[in-house]
């Protein structure tokens, strides 16, 4: 049985949490309202799969609006990060049925808000179910990915290579600090480095400034931003699983403008620490490109001392012939615009 996300209670999405193996921030019920709160930039939608009166799986994401018409028409998207979150015990037809419905659901929105693919950004393992998203009309597309274990603070320096240590220590000794209840104003200033970073090198569309400015007043988000001669000079925003994982969702500094200071490795050293600090024994880089590509972030994250891995990613076109010309239309749109 399928019910609508509107339709799950709050105890059963709870319980499904806590035993779930797939489990992560962005399928639970605070990451939903999250993105039901950004409305005016995103459309969120979701499911869950009931056998009889018990809950085994939920799998929710949001649809992006872009601001400019034209890069509405061309970059529309299903994103479901982390990928759905799943019981143990859950069989590959409850599977197949949850994303059948979650794909169907999405065919029937109006042309405006349809969009062209679906992905899911998987951060668990689901070889397992690999066959039954392919039933659903999706398909595996390799991604690699950092998963860093974060349990003691020794352990984090231990882990790192000689050089990352090297910076680190002379990011300190240079006077840059952690803030880690920022302001509005610094969280704006660490907006301003993070689009430019995705405007000149990044190149992929960033949310807009009310994203963050929403996500900061999240219960489960950590901002840290780095600070040096009273001016924010990059940071990084994460989101935590209780008990289980700390994801660094977005990371960014202004290397090479000072001496002896290395913003952006301070600033994932940050998260590394928090999440040591507050019983977090998992930290999530979130991505380190596909296999077999020259990749500089994943060479940068690397250095971190994290296991690599390939959790990959499901893919199902809704619009095939719009995702190839969109492919193209997105390279024009990337460094004009943000969504």
């Amino acid at each position: 049985m399928i019910k609508r996300i509107e339709d799950i209670s709050r105890n059963e999405w709870d319980e499904l949490l806590s035993i779930s193996n797939t489990a992560s921030w962005f399928q639970t019920r605070q990451a939903y309202d999250f993105f039901a709160s950004m409305s005016q930039i995103v459309t969120p939608f979701g499911s869950g799969v009931y056998r009889g009166n018990q809950l085994k799986g939920v799998c929710i994401g949001f649809v992006t609006k872009h601001s400019n018409p034209i890069g509405q028409f061309f970059t529309r998207r299903a994103i479901i990060n982390g990928g759905p979150m799943l019981a143990d015990d859950v069989t590959l037809e409850e599977v197949t049925s949850l994303m059948q419905t979650v794909c169907q659901t999405l065919k029937c929105l109006s042309w405006k808000q349809r969009p062209i693919y679906i992905e899911t950004r998987n951060l668990n393992d689901y070889s397992l179910y690999k066959t039954a998203f392919v039933a659903a009309g999706f398909t595996y597309q390799p991604h690699l990915n950092f998963r860093v274990p974060t349990m003691t603070v020794e352990q984090i320096n231990q882990q790192m290579d000689v050089g990352r240590q090297r910076n680190i220590r002379s990011t300190i000794k240079a006077g840059a600090t952690i803030v880690d209840n920022p302001s509005s104003e610094q969280v704006h200033t660490f907006y301003l480095i993070l689009r430019d970073l995705y405007r000149h090198k990044v190149r992929t569309p960033l949310f807009p400034l009310c994203f963050f400015e929403t996500l900061r007043n999240q219960p489960d988000s950590v901002f840290l931003l780095i600070e040096y001669n009273e001016r924010i000079i990059g940071g990084t925003a994460c989101v935590k699983l209780r008990g289980r994982c700390m994801y660094e969702w977005y990371v960014c500094g202004e290397d090479g403008i000072y001496d002896g200071i290395y913003t952006s490795s301070y600033a994932t050293y940050a998260g590394l620490k928090y999440a040591a600090e507050h019983n977090l024994p998992l930290f999530d880089m979130m991505g380190a490109g596909i296999p077999d590509e020259p990749n500089g972030v994943r060479d940068f994250k690397a250095r971190f001392g994290g296991k690599l891995v390939e959790y990959g990613r499901f893919l199902a076109l809704i619009h095939p012939n719009l995702y190839r010309l969109g492919e193209r239309g997105v390279k024009m749109l990337r460094c004009r615009y943000t969504i």
